[in-house]
């Protein structure tokens, strides 16, 4: 997913993320190794994600139950 090139791009944390998801954060891990989440940005001291693939993320879940 990309970002829309007219807003800037937002950096979730590791805690931000579970909150939203609400994932624990070795099934959120589990979850990138099995490419069915999308991958943090590496920073200097920490790492996050995008917002927006959260948020698409969200949207596909969704999306995938409701289509049961």
């Amino acid at each position: 997913t990309v970002a829309d090139p007219r807003s800037p791009s937002v950096i979730l944390r590791l805690h931000q993320v579970m909150a939203r998801t609400g994932l624990a954060r070795s099934t959120l891990y589990e979850r990138i190794q099995a490419g069915a989440f999308p991958t943090q940005i590496p920073g200097a001291r920490a790492v996050g994600w995008l917002e927006s693939d959260v948020e698409a993320w969200i949207a596909r879940q969704i999306d995938i139950s409701r289509a049961r």
